[in-house]
Protein backbone atom coordinates (compact mmCIF):
# COMPACT_ATOMS: atom_id res chain seq x y z
CA UNK A 1 0.00 0.00 0.00
CA UNK A 2 1.45 3.13 -1.03
CA UNK A 3 2.05 5.68 1.99
CA UNK A 4 1.17 9.39 1.82
CA UNK A 5 3.95 11.46 2.18
CA UNK A 6 4.28 13.43 5.37
CA UNK A 7 4.74 17.47 3.93
CA UNK A 8 7.87 19.09 5.84
CA UNK A 9 8.27 22.89 5.55
CA UNK A 10 11.61 24.26 7.23
CA UNK A 11 12.03 28.38 8.36
CA UNK A 12 15.59 29.99 8.21
CA UNK A 13 16.36 32.03 10.90
CA UNK A 14 16.32 35.74 10.77
CA UNK A 15 17.70 36.89 7.72
CA UNK A 16 19.22 33.42 6.80
CA UNK A 17 18.74 31.69 3.72
CA UNK A 18 16.89 27.95 2.98
CA UNK A 19 20.92 26.66 2.98
CA UNK A 20 21.44 26.38 6.35
CA UNK A 21 19.35 23.13 5.81
CA UNK A 22 21.41 22.06 3.27
CA UNK A 23 22.49 19.05 4.89
CA UNK A 24 18.99 18.17 6.36
CA UNK A 25 18.68 14.78 4.57
CA UNK A 26 15.23 13.17 5.97
CA UNK A 27 13.93 9.16 4.29
CA UNK A 28 12.48 10.43 1.30
CA UNK A 29 10.07 6.97 1.20
CA UNK A 30 8.72 9.01 3.47
CA UNK A 31 9.29 12.67 4.02
CA UNK A 32 9.34 15.91 1.47
CA UNK A 33 11.16 18.93 2.41
CA UNK A 34 9.95 22.41 1.60
CA UNK A 35 12.25 25.47 1.88
CA UNK A 36 10.55 28.23 3.27
CA UNK A 37 12.04 32.50 2.47
CA UNK A 38 12.19 35.67 3.54
CA UNK A 39 9.88 38.25 2.71
CA UNK A 40 9.76 41.48 2.67
CA UNK A 41 7.39 42.90 5.22
CA UNK A 42 4.99 46.17 3.90
CA UNK A 43 5.36 48.77 6.16
CA UNK A 44 3.68 48.22 9.75
CA UNK A 45 3.11 44.57 8.92
CA UNK A 46 2.35 42.56 12.19
CA UNK A 47 3.76 39.12 13.15
CA UNK A 48 0.47 37.76 12.46
CA UNK A 49 -0.27 39.91 9.46
CA UNK A 50 3.24 38.46 7.92
CA UNK A 51 2.96 34.82 9.61
CA UNK A 52 -0.89 34.59 7.59
CA UNK A 53 1.03 35.84 4.70
CA UNK A 54 3.53 33.00 4.63
CA UNK A 55 1.20 30.36 4.85
CA UNK A 56 0.43 31.15 1.54
CA UNK A 57 3.33 29.33 0.53
CA UNK A 58 2.03 26.51 2.56
CA UNK A 59 0.64 23.77 -0.51
CA UNK A 60 -0.36 21.13 1.28
CA UNK A 61 -2.42 19.96 4.29
CA UNK A 62 -1.58 18.63 7.80
CA UNK A 63 1.89 19.33 7.40
CA UNK A 64 5.24 19.72 9.94
CA UNK A 65 6.63 23.23 10.56
CA UNK A 66 9.82 23.49 11.83
CA UNK A 67 11.57 26.79 12.34
CA UNK A 68 14.82 27.63 13.11
CA UNK A 69 15.60 30.57 15.59
CA UNK A 70 13.67 33.63 14.60
CA UNK A 71 11.89 31.25 12.46
CA UNK A 72 11.34 29.45 15.06
CA UNK A 73 8.98 32.36 16.23
CA UNK A 74 7.35 32.70 12.91
CA UNK A 75 6.44 28.99 12.73
CA UNK A 76 4.50 29.22 15.68
CA UNK A 77 2.36 32.81 14.99
CA UNK A 78 1.80 30.56 11.38
CA UNK A 79 0.73 27.60 13.16
CA UNK A 80 -2.34 29.56 14.73
CA UNK A 81 -3.52 30.51 11.13
CA UNK A 82 -3.24 26.69 9.53
CA UNK A 83 -3.41 23.08 11.15
CA UNK A 84 -0.01 21.51 11.59
CA UNK A 85 0.91 17.78 12.53
CA UNK A 86 4.16 18.66 14.13
CA UNK A 87 5.32 21.85 15.57
CA UNK A 88 9.16 22.02 15.73
CA UNK A 89 11.75 24.67 16.89
CA UNK A 90 15.52 24.82 17.15
CA UNK A 91 17.40 27.29 18.85
CA UNK A 92 14.42 29.47 19.51
CA UNK A 93 11.74 30.18 22.64
CA UNK A 94 8.28 29.51 23.11
CA UNK A 95 7.48 32.69 25.03
CA UNK A 96 8.46 35.73 25.94
CA UNK A 97 9.69 34.60 29.48
CA UNK A 98 12.42 32.60 27.50
CA UNK A 99 13.76 35.41 25.55
CA UNK A 100 17.32 36.61 27.29
CA UNK A 101 17.49 39.28 29.73
CA UNK A 102 18.97 42.11 27.61
CA UNK A 103 16.69 41.26 25.01
CA UNK A 104 13.99 42.36 27.46
CA UNK A 105 15.78 45.48 28.14
CA UNK A 106 15.63 45.86 25.04
CA UNK A 107 12.19 46.09 24.63
CA UNK A 108 11.90 47.97 27.55
CA UNK A 109 14.33 50.70 26.20
CA UNK A 110 13.63 50.58 22.36
CA UNK A 111 17.22 50.16 22.49
CA UNK A 112 16.33 47.27 19.35
CA UNK A 113 15.57 51.16 17.39
CA UNK A 114 19.12 51.70 17.45
CA UNK A 115 20.86 49.00 15.94
CA UNK A 116 22.28 50.16 12.57
CA UNK A 117 20.63 47.84 10.23
CA UNK A 118 21.80 49.29 6.75
CA UNK A 119 25.43 47.75 7.66
CA UNK A 120 23.56 44.67 7.07
CA UNK A 121 23.97 45.19 3.39
CA UNK A 122 27.57 45.72 3.61
CA UNK A 123 29.05 42.86 4.80
CA UNK A 124 31.80 43.01 2.13
CA UNK A 125 33.24 45.74 3.38
CA UNK A 126 33.58 43.86 6.66
CA UNK A 127 35.75 41.26 5.07
CA UNK A 128 38.22 43.79 3.96
CA UNK A 129 38.77 45.09 7.35
CA UNK A 130 38.80 41.28 8.97
CA UNK A 131 41.13 39.96 11.58
CA UNK A 132 41.75 36.74 12.75
CA UNK A 133 40.77 33.48 11.60
CA UNK A 134 37.35 33.36 13.83
CA UNK A 135 35.71 36.63 12.60
CA UNK A 136 37.04 35.74 8.85
CA UNK A 137 35.16 32.23 9.22
CA UNK A 138 32.39 33.88 10.84
CA UNK A 139 32.28 36.66 7.73
CA UNK A 140 32.50 33.70 5.66
CA UNK A 141 29.15 31.93 7.37
CA UNK A 142 26.84 35.48 7.05
CA UNK A 143 28.26 35.15 3.52
CA UNK A 144 27.02 32.00 2.81
CA UNK A 145 23.60 31.60 5.17
CA UNK A 146 22.94 35.51 4.73
CA UNK A 147 20.35 36.06 1.87
CA UNK A 148 17.85 39.12 3.35
CA UNK A 149 20.28 42.24 3.90
CA UNK A 150 17.57 44.60 3.08
CA UNK A 151 17.69 47.15 6.03
CA UNK A 152 13.95 47.18 6.23
CA UNK A 153 13.01 43.39 6.73
CA UNK A 154 16.31 43.36 9.74
CA UNK A 155 14.15 46.81 11.59
CA UNK A 156 11.01 44.98 11.42
CA UNK A 157 12.49 41.55 12.45
CA UNK A 158 14.73 42.66 15.38
CA UNK A 159 11.29 44.46 16.50
CA UNK A 160 9.21 41.47 16.28
CA UNK A 161 11.79 39.49 17.55
CA UNK A 162 13.08 41.44 20.81
CA UNK A 163 8.75 42.50 21.11
CA UNK A 164 7.36 39.32 20.77
CA UNK A 165 4.38 38.79 23.27
CA UNK A 166 3.82 35.01 23.51
CA UNK A 167 2.98 34.38 27.22
CA UNK A 168 2.56 30.60 26.79
CA UNK A 169 4.10 27.62 24.77
CA UNK A 170 1.57 26.43 22.23
CA UNK A 171 0.54 22.96 23.73
CA UNK A 172 2.72 19.70 22.12
CA UNK A 173 5.47 22.16 20.48
CA UNK A 174 8.48 20.27 20.10
CA UNK A 175 11.66 22.26 21.30
CA UNK A 176 15.07 21.32 19.64
CA UNK A 177 17.42 23.42 21.71
CA UNK A 178 21.54 23.14 21.89
CA UNK A 179 23.29 23.36 25.41
CA UNK A 180 25.63 25.92 24.17
CA UNK A 181 23.55 28.23 22.52
CA UNK A 182 24.89 32.21 22.78
CA UNK A 183 22.01 33.82 21.54
CA UNK A 184 18.76 32.06 23.60
CA UNK A 185 21.04 30.53 27.03
CA UNK A 186 19.43 27.45 27.78
CA UNK A 187 19.00 28.00 31.24
CA UNK A 188 16.19 30.45 30.12
CA UNK A 189 14.30 27.53 28.24
CA UNK A 190 12.08 24.74 29.76
CA UNK A 191 11.17 21.13 28.02
CA UNK A 192 13.25 21.26 25.44
CA UNK A 193 15.25 18.19 23.30
CA UNK A 194 19.13 18.70 24.33
CA UNK A 195 21.56 19.02 21.55
CA UNK A 196 24.59 18.25 23.63
CA UNK A 197 27.49 20.95 22.60
CA UNK A 198 24.80 22.98 19.65
CA UNK A 199 25.34 26.43 19.54
CA UNK A 200 23.28 28.68 18.13
CA UNK A 201 23.77 27.33 14.82
CA UNK A 202 23.47 23.75 15.42
CA UNK A 203 21.25 23.19 12.33
CA UNK A 204 24.08 23.83 10.44
CA UNK A 205 26.66 21.87 12.56
CA UNK A 206 25.02 19.44 14.50
CA UNK A 207 22.69 18.57 11.32
CA UNK A 208 23.75 14.76 12.00
CA UNK A 209 21.54 14.82 15.46
CA UNK A 210 18.80 16.12 13.25
CA UNK A 211 19.12 14.03 10.48
CA UNK A 212 19.15 10.80 13.05
CA UNK A 213 16.22 12.35 15.35
CA UNK A 214 13.76 14.25 13.33
CA UNK A 215 12.24 11.27 11.40
CA UNK A 216 11.12 9.60 14.74
CA UNK A 217 10.38 13.25 16.71
CA UNK A 218 7.74 13.86 13.75
CA UNK A 219 6.37 10.67 13.82
CA UNK A 220 5.50 9.84 17.49
CA UNK A 221 2.08 11.05 18.71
Amino acid sequence: MHQELIHVYLMPGMAASPLIFENIKLPEETFQIHLLEWMIPVENESLSDYALRMTRHIKHNNIVLLGVSFGGVLVQEMAKHIKTRKLIIASSVKSMHELPKRMLLAKTTKAYKLVPTQLASNIDVFEKYAVGNVVKKRIELYQKYLSVNDSRYLSWAIEQMVCWGQEEAPKDIVHIHGDADGVFPIKNIKNCMVVKNGTHIAIINKYKWFNENLPKIILEN
